[in-house]
C-alpha cells in the first residue's frame, strides 16, 4: 500500500512537472520571438546617424568601420552627418545594430562587443564582425540566436 502511494504521488508530480515545463517552454518562445521582433523594429525605425552613433559608442569606431568596410574616417563624417552610407553599408550597420539589440537583451554590452569581435566556430572561425563585413549578416544573425539559446 505504501509503495503504490509512493508511486501515484510520483506519477501526478511527473504529470504536473512536465505541463509545467511544457508552459515555460511555450512562454520562453514567446518571449524569443518577442524580442526578435523588438530588435527587428528598432533596426527599421532607427535612423542611420542613430545606428552609426550607437555602432561607434558600443563597437568603438575601429570596429563600425570594419563591419561597414570602411575606414574611420569616413565613420566619423557620419556621425557628424556630413556623409550618408552607401546602401551596402547602410545595409551592414542595420543588420549589426539589429543584432547587437539582440543580444543586449540578455548580455551586457561590454560581452556583446566581445562576441562581435571573438572567432565564431558557427562563422567558420571568422569574427562577426568580418563575416558582416562579407555580406554574411544573415549567418551572423543566426549565430547571435544560438548564442542566447546555448551560451
Amino acid at each position: 500500500m505504501y509503495q503504490t502511494y509512493d508511486m501515484t504521488f510520483l506519477r501526478h508530480f511527473w504529470y504536473s512537472s512536465g505541463k509545467i515545463e511544457r508552459r515555460v517552454l511555450r512562454m520562453a518562445t514567446k518571449v524569443r520571438a518577442a524580442t526578435r521582433s523588438l530588435s527587428h523594429k528598432r533596426s527599421v525605425h532607427a535612423s542611420t546617424s542613430e545606428i552609426v552613433k550607437f555602432l561607434r559608442a558600443n563597437l568603438g569606431p575601429t570596429l563600425t568601420a570594419s563591419l561597414a568596410s570602411v575606414d574611420t574616417r569616413t565613420v566619423a563624417r557620419w556621425v557628424a552627418d556630413q556623409v550618408t552610407p552607401r546602401e551596402e553599408a547602410e545595409k551592414k550597420l542595420r543588420a549589426a545594430y539589429q543584432i547587437f539589440h539582440l543580444l543586449a537583451q540578455v548580455e551586457a554590452p561590454a560581452t556583446v562587443r566581445a562576441w562581435f569581435m571573438g572567432m565564431n566556430e558557427q562563422l567558420e572561425d571568422l569574427s562577426p564582425v568580418e563575416a558582416i563585413a562579407l555580406d554574411q549578416a544573415r549567418e551572423v544573425l543566426v549565430a547571435a540566436r544560438s548564442f542566447i539559446s546555448y551560451g
